[in-house]
């Protein structure tokens, strides 16, 4: 009856001992929190706190940053200077002979001049006027904001699926394990109505310890189902980023009529699948950098303009003295670019390449979407009809069980009979809970599939 929690536990123990040592806080620990969560409110707990979307939105506001350090290129760049010099040596300056009166012709003659000490105090601004790569970088800044935020929501579906799932096999455990105790007390009853039987002469000790192997294999099997409910709750936590110390209870209720009441459609669109989202998304950024790289062709211009205060005075101390003499300049800078080994083209060629990738994954992301909603589609068809059938033959064997242990206490019954019935009534409760988990699971993926979920 275990076996419908058990198939996710495998995952929740894994993110369990991943997330585990992350979870926990370090110097002192505040008081453990209290927190009754409906599944929305689960799923809206997890994206605040689950590490990875935490990440996700980190990686959103590292593009932000990005996006600053791009729009910085097409503001003014100030830069200022200080600069001070003492020549232990003058460089010489060397004339032809003939240049100067008292010079002969022929000869070379060196000349040093200038005073030892020199302080320069300055600052420069270049403004780029035209740039096509920065133009185009300012262009793809919200592509790439909204790249990293699909991103983000694609996590956030990832983890809303996981939640949807765990949330109520954790539901469903909660039902396994009051049939177990509805079981257990129907099993105790029967131990005592064979032991009292036995004690007055109708019944065996056979039948008394038949009974009472079947009731330690309840206990046992309700020790391993609180195990495996326990272990779900701290896998929920830690995919929620909850503290493992915490308290959670979970609110909503599972019927039979919520599993069924979802209407399956061929009607649906690759663009609600945010993965598709992302892909077009990428085909823009693609496009962005072919603009860019054809830009390059494009001459560039910028504005620079210094204006700086040279000090000149005969000694290395400057505080000493010495006189000012101002400098400025403006310059406009064109750069043509005229042959560059093709690098330029290789690398439009390489864009343009890339582009392409793009365009057979979304072709192949459009077969994988189809696949994934038709074959969403026969699951969530046969996991219905299998909740049906195992639905009307748990209903049965119930029934059956119960008649059966009225006849064996009237002792018109034999004890196989009452023993059969019993084990026919537990394989159709984990049939039961296995085919609930089965329609859950199918109907998370069908809308997984679709983009609704």
């Amino acid at each position: 009856m275990n076996n419908t929690l058990s198939r996710l536990l495998p995952s929740a123990l894994l993110l369990l001992a991943l997330g585990l040592r992350a979870q926990q806080p370090s110097g002192a620990t505040s008081a453990p929190g209290i927190h009754d969560f409906s599944l929305v409110q689960a799923i809206n707990y997890a994206s605040k706190n689950s590490v990875l979307v935490k990440n996700a939105l980190l990686d959103y506001q590292i593009q932000e940053q990005s996006n600053r350090a791009t729009t910085s290129q097409a503001l003014p760049q100030i830069t200022g200077n200080i600069t001070g010099t003492y020549y232990t040596q003058f460089p010489a300056t060397a004339v032809p002979g003939g240049s100067f009166p008292g010079t002969s012709p022929g000869k070379i003659y060196a000349f040093s001049f200038g005073l030892p000490s020199t302080n320069t105090i300055g600052a420069s601004l270049k403004q780029i006027l035209f740039d096509g790569q920065v133009f185009v970088g300012l262009q793809a800044r919200q592509a790439s904001l909204d790249f990293y935020k699909k991103r983000q929501e694609i996590t956030e579906q990832a983890i809303r699926a996981n939640i949807n799932k765990i949330y109520y096999q954790l539901l469903i455990g909660k039902f396994q394990l009051a049939q177990i105790d509805a079981n257990i007390h129907s099993q105790q009853e029967l131990l005592h109505n064979s032991t009292e039987m036995f004690k007055n002469g109708f019944a065996e000790q056979l039948d008394v310890d038949k009974a009472t192997v079947q009731l330690s294999n309840l206990q046992t099997e309700r020790i391993q189902t609180a195990y495996n409910i326990a272990a779900g709750y701290l896998g929920l936590k830690v995919l929620m980023g909850m503290p493992i110390q915490d308290s959670l209870a979970l609110t909503d209720t599972l019927t039979y009529d919520m599993v069924r009441n979802t209407a399956l459609t061929d009607d649906y669109k690759y663009s609600d699948r945010r993965e598709f989202q992302l892909l077009e998304i990428n085909k823009q950024l693609n496009e962005f950098d072919i603009k860019r790289y054809k830009k390059q062709y494009i001459p560039t211009v910028s504005l620079n303009a210094t204006y700086q205060q040279t000090q000149y005075y005969f000694h290395i101390d400057p505080f000493k003295g010495g006189t000012w003499f101002p400098g400025s300049w403006i310059g406009l800078n064109i750069n043509v670019p005229i042959f560059d080994g093709f690098y330029k083209q290789a690398n439009i060629a390489e864009a343009k390449l890339k582009l392409q990738q793009t365009v057979n994954n979304q072709d192949s992301l459009k077969i994988r979407i189809d696949n994934d909603v038709k074959e969403a589609q026969l699951r969530f068809t046969a996991a219905l009809a299998t909740l049906d059938f195992q639905k009307k033959n748990m209903d049965l064997a119930e029934k059956v069980y119960d008649q059966t242990n009225k006849k064996y206490q009237q002792g018109l019954g034999s004890n196989i009979e009452i023993t059969n019935a019993f084990a026919d009534q537990r394989t159709a409760q984990a049939n039961y809970f296995n085919s609930l988990y089965n329609a859950i699971a199918a109907k998370v993926d069908y809308l997984n599939a679709i983009g609704k979920l």
